[in-house]
C-alpha cells in the first residue's frame, strides 16, 4: 500500500516534523488483555506503510516489553521512524507500581536501559511519563 500524504507537525518549536497522526503502542503489550506478536508487528508495518512516522511507547508498558516489540521493526526501518518513548513509572518485574521517579540518576539509567531494549543508539523524543512530586 502506498503512504498517505498525512498532514505534518514540527514538534515544538524546533524539534521533528512528524506525522499528525502517530501510533501510540501501549496496548500492543499491556492493560487491554494478550495480544499477538505477529498482529503488532504487521499493525506496526502498515503504520510506517501508509505513511505514519511517530510512534511513541514508554518503558513501563509490558515491562519493557513494548520497546522490545518496537526494536523489531526499528532494526529494519529505523530512518523511517521519529520514535518517542517515556521514563518515570518504575515497575517491579511482575508488573506492580513501585513509584514515579524522575531525578537525574534515574534518568539515565532508564534511557540506557530503553537504548538497549529498543536496539538503537538514540531516541528522537524522550520524555518524563508522570510528574514526580
Amino acid at each position: 500500500m502506498a503512504a498517505t500524504d498525512f498532514p505534518r507537525r514540527t514538534l515544538g518549536r524546533s524539534g521533528p516534523t512528524v506525522s499528525a497522526l502517530g501510533l501510540g503502542c501501549m496496548g500492543m503489550s499491556d492493560f487491554y488483555g494478550p495480544s499477538e506478536v505477529a498482529t503488532n508487528l504487521a499493525t506496526l508495518h502498515h503504520a510506517l506503510d501508509i505513511g505514519i512516522d511517530f510512534l511513541d511507547t514508554a518503558d513501563m508498558y509490558g515491562v519493557g516489553e513494548n520497546e522490545r516489540l518496537l526494536g523489531k521493526v526499528l532494526r529494519e526501518r529505523r530512518d523511517e521512524v521519529v520514535l518517542a518513548t517515556k521514563f518515570g513509572n518504575v515497575r517491579a518485574p511482575d508488573g506492580a507500581f513501585l513509584r514515579i521517579d524522575g531525578s537525574p540518576g534515574y534518568v539515565r539509567e532508564a534511557c540506557d536501559a530503553s537504548l538497549k531494549r529498543l536496539g538503537v543508539d538514540h531516541i528522537d523524543l524522550y520524555y518524563q511519563h508522570r510528574v514526580d512530586r
